[in-house]
């Protein structure tokens, strides 16, 4: 008889908790980012064919938080693994967001 062992069957990954905020909310205030993922985007803005989905905290509070920021996605996969939950701000400069 199999067991269920056998099939190498994996849970799904939890969904992001917190309510949806936008970006202009959090500019130029501290956050703690505590996971992300990276998914094709749905919505074609500026070029921008992948979408950042962060998991963040403001004042303890969690938020989701989505963005095709180019500047923040390339930043956010130099982030090591163990680097996971990390504190910073995000800031606009010459029309791009950055962390900092």
């Amino acid at each position: 008889m199999n067991s269920f062992k056998q099939f190498n069957i994996k849970a799904p990954e939890r969904g992001f908790e917190g309510d949806k905020i936008k970006i202009s909310k959090v500019l130029n205030r501290e956050i703690v980012v505590h996971r992300f993922k990276i998914e094709d985007s749905k919505v074609f803005k500026k070029g921008a064919d992948k979408c950042l989905h962060l998991e963040i905290a403001i004042n303890g509070n969690k938020h989701v938080l989505f963005t095709g920021s180019t500047g923040l996605l390339d930043a956010i996969k130099q982030v090591p693994a163990e680097g996971f939950p990390f504190k910073t701000t995000i800031v606009e400069e010459n029309d791009r967001y950055m962390f900092t």
